[in-house]
């Protein structure tokens, strides 16, 4: 069933008094002298559930892990986290001598720019410091930016509320006023340019690590493919492309099917791998030349330098790819404690990548032929394992183009719950864990660019290029935003943050100077790939943002809706309406939209907010706020479900179930509160509370997990200022006093839902205005449009069957 009518930007004149245009709530200062006339607003309790509170925080403090548990740990990380960091030998010397090697002394100024940069970036910078800066256990550019909402008031949609700080999983620290810290914090907040900087900065680093998990299953496959020539030198190279492509083809089919079965797999065999490339290494370099080991001397990185020139400085793009995979490792850190991946990191992939690089470099010092560089890893393998340590490296290019497709999926959801990506379908995969998705739409797409990069270039430099310019631009990302948590979350003295930032901006700079002269060379694919997320993402965001703000400015006020009457001028009809809508306060304008073009409304109103908070997740037991809007006698609630950006939003019959388990739940809480206040203000204490609520979690033999946060009642619940019992009524006795009125309630609830539920869905059509600048229209009307007309509807995200939906559809100009 559709409603559609135009809508102006502003709510009509009548639906708000004079002297509260703005939409705000009414004052109840003057409800003292007559009180039978006006209700009150904002009622206070005394004590909220901070004893309860402080127990569930308890819950998602960081565990402690056994010994014997961290090492269990850190072997199974071994194919989540590092498989993409551990495939970089198969093509690191090829992509930095393409053109072959003139002096072996080159070799070794290789080498050894190849050992500093691994020791700087991933081990110094990454494993020890970056992955510090975990949100709860979750990396990645959002989780940084998620951290910094949570510090400082940077969020452009501003839907948050003072009772979403109350959250067990909502960590954050507080510094004095005239500290760095909050001379930075009142810097941030202090224009909105500075705040779209923010979000542009966090995008442009999403969009790379898309960039990313396009181009890591093309070089990894196309190289570990490679090896296939080796042996066949006659062969085409089109055979080796094809190979790839149906490698390819096979992972992105698989990818409905989860990581959950097959991925027990990855850990040995990723740790199988890293002990081969180790031995291969040691192999090599006792065979051939141990004298490359003085590449350890980082003179050898100047003397490097000073013989090759501006050659020396554009072969930093290849010597770069040595560390990609080093992004993928934070964004990857979700499901393992950070000493578990450093553990991993120091005692098996570090040593292990030393070794592998050590020992391809004293094979190529012996053997510097123009093709020997081209398969430098497959020539340098012993001939009798030389087939067994193929399918091993095969295995391994698939278990690291596993892990950032994962990750690819993982950064999308949470740009989508952060309001920066269009409505995609996001399916879980597994039981057991909650971050294994996966996006039907977004797997498709990856693959198509996949195949096509691996047949378009058939060249692994131009797409060494190309990988390389995406990794070191989201470097740069993390470099940026981590200065910024070291600032507000952790308060380091200055002195820290500078040498961080300079040194990490002098390595990254560097390697970004030198891929930048291979722009033309393949180094453009990332970038084109990013601006068009990049594009997608920032128009969805603005269209999100104007469409919040209308909202916000055209709500209907209170007194408004209070001067209706309990029938709201209409027949109040048998059934709940539940009525979507993005504000988590206030009376959303699609209602007077709607209850001005039909004469009736169900008997039951209640307003679903569902938002997304900058927390990684919200436990079950307190998703749900709920309160009331307006007197008893009106029938209306608002509840508000939050979820974190790695939550998935349940089918609806669950979800449907929860909302009134909760709004029940609210009705027993507000009639036992009601019997026991004394006062303008309720007064129960932590204990009384923490009875109460066990009591009447059980209901009828059925215990529910879900809870209501009391505190809700502070902030917009009305009812009835009437004169009320004694203050030191125990439990029981205001239970009986009330228990009638509650019982009538709830009887009232079921009957109304056992009648029907109503989905009231908002559809509001955002459309530039006719003296709009020309690129603005484009944003707007055409790119804005089609993606609202490609996305998934609301009605699809939250299940709603087509015979209970009900669009209300509205237009507004920006």
């Amino acid at each position: 069933m559709l409603l559609d009518h135009v809508a102006e930007t502003q709510p009509p004149h009548q639906l708000t008094p004079p002297g509260n245009s703005s939409g705000k709530k009414v004052n109840g200062d003057s409800d003292t002298t007559n009180k039978g006339s006006m209700w009150v607003l904002d009622q206070k309790l005394d004590q909220p559930m901070d004893e309860e509170a402080g127990r569930l925080r308890t819950m998602y403090r960081e565990k402690k892990f056994s010994a014997l548990l961290l090492m269990r740990l850190a072997f199974q990380s071994l194919g989540v986290v590092f498989g993409d960091l551990g495939t970089s030998p198969l093509y690191v010397f090829y992509n930095t001598f393409p053109h072959g090697i003139n002096d072996p002394e080159d070799v070794v100024g290789a080498l050894s720019l190849i050992i500093y940069s691994l020791t700087l970036v991933p081990l110094l910078k990454y494993v020890f410091v970056v992955c510090r800066a975990n949100d709860s256990g979750q990396g990645g550019t959002f989780a940084l930016y998620s951290l910094l909402c949570r510090h400082a008031n940077v969020k452009i949609i501003p839907n948050q509320h003072r009772t979403d700080e109350e959250l067990t999983t909502y960590s954050r620290s507080t510094f004095h006023e005239q500290s760095y810290a909050a001379k930075t914090k009142k810097w941030l907040e202090g224009h909105a340019s500075r705040k779209n900087a923010l979000l542009l900065l966090v995008l442009i680093g999403t969009c790379m690590v898309i960039g990313d998990g396009i181009l890591t299953p093309v070089i990894s496959v196309l190289s570990a493919a490679g090896g296939i020539k080796v042996r066949s030198p006659g062969m085409n190279s089109d055979y080796v492309i094809l190979v790839a492509v149906v490698i390819l083809v096979g992972l992105f089919s698989v990818q409905h099917y989860g990581t959950d079965k097959v991925g027990w797999l990855f850990a040995p065999i990723v740790l199988l791998w890293f002990l081969l490339i180790g031995g291969i290494g040691i192999f090599n370099i006792w065979k051939h030349d141990s004298t490359v080991l003085r590449a350890f001397s980082p003179v050898y990185i100047y003397r490097y330098f000073k013989r090759n020139g501006r050659n020396g400085w554009t072969s930093l793009g290849g010597i770069m790819l040595s560390i990609t995979g080093t992004e993928a490792l934070f964004a990857d850190l979700a499901y393992f404690p950070v000493s578990a991946v450093q553990i991993a990191f120091t005692t098996v992939v570090f040593p292990c990548l030393l070794l592998a690089y050590c020992g391809q470099a004293a094979f190529l010092v012996k053997n510097h032929a123009d093709k020997t560089v081209l398969q430098a890893f497959y020539l340098s393998i012993p001939e009798q394992i030389y087939w067994p340590v193929f399918i091993v490296a095969t295995l391994a290019a698939i278990v690291a183009s596993q892990a950032t497709i994962s990750a690819t999926f993982s950064i999308i959801k949470q740009a989508h719950a952060l309001g920066c990506f269009p409505r995609v379908k996001v399916v879980h995969t597994s039981k057991k864990f909650l971050g294994q998705i996966y996006i039907p739409d977004i797997n498709w797409i990856l693959m198509i660019l996949c195949i096509a990069v691996t047949a378009g270039f058939k060249n692994q430099s131009q797409i060494g290029n190309a990988y390389g310019t995406a990794v070191v631009i989201v470097m740069l990302a993390t470099t940026l935003l981590m200065t910024l948590i070291m600032i507000l979350v952790w308060r380091c003295h200055w002195i820290l943050v500078v040498t961080f930032t300079s040194l990490s901006l002098i390595v990254e700079c560097t390697y970004f100077s030198a891929v930048l002269c291979k722009v033309d060379q393949g180094g453009w694919v990332p970038l084109v790939i990013a601006a068009a997320f990049l594009l997608i993402m920032y128009v969805w965001h603005y269209g999100t943002l104007k469409r919040y703000e209308f909202e916000m400015h055209s709500k209907v006020s209170m007194a408004w809706l209070l001067g209706l009457g309990p029938s709201l001028g209409l027949v109040r009809v048998p059934g709940i309406g539940l009525v979507y809508t993005e504000l988590a306060s206030g009376v959303p304008h699609i209602f007077s939209h709607f209850i001005t073009n039909l004469p009736a409304i169900h008997q039951v109103v209640v307003f679903v907010c569902v938002k997304y908070l900058p927390v990684y997740t919200v436990p079950e037991e307190e998703r749900f706020l709920v309160k009331r809007i307006g007197p008893k006698s009106f029938h209306m609630f608002r509840c508000v479900a939050r979820y974190g950006y790695k939550d998935l939003h349940k089918k609806d019959d669950d979800f449907e179930k929860k909302l009134f388990e909760n709004l029940f739940l609210f009705v027993r809480l507000e009639s036992m509160m009601e019997g026991c206040s004394d006062s303008d203000e309720y007064s129960i204490n932590g204990q009384q509370t923490e009875r109460s609520r066990d009591g009447l979690l059980t209901n009828n033999g059925n215990t529910t997990t879900s809870t209501v946060d009391l505190s809700i009642l502070s902030v917009d619940s009305i009812v009835p200022a009437k004169s009320p019992p004694h203050a030191n009524n125990t439990v029981s006795s205001y239970g009986q006093m009330s228990s009638q009125n509650e019982i009538d309630e709830l009887e009232f609830l079921n009957n109304c839902r056992e009648s029907g539920v109503v989905h009231i869905l908002g559809n509001t059509v955002v459309r530039a205005r006719r003296d709009s600048r020309f690129y603005k229209k484009i944003a707007v009307d055409y790119i804005y449009a089609f993606l609202r007309k490609i996305c998934r509807e609301n009605s699809v995200i939250f299940n709603v069957p087509h015979e209970s939906l009900l669009n209300v559809g509205q237009i507004f100009y920006v």
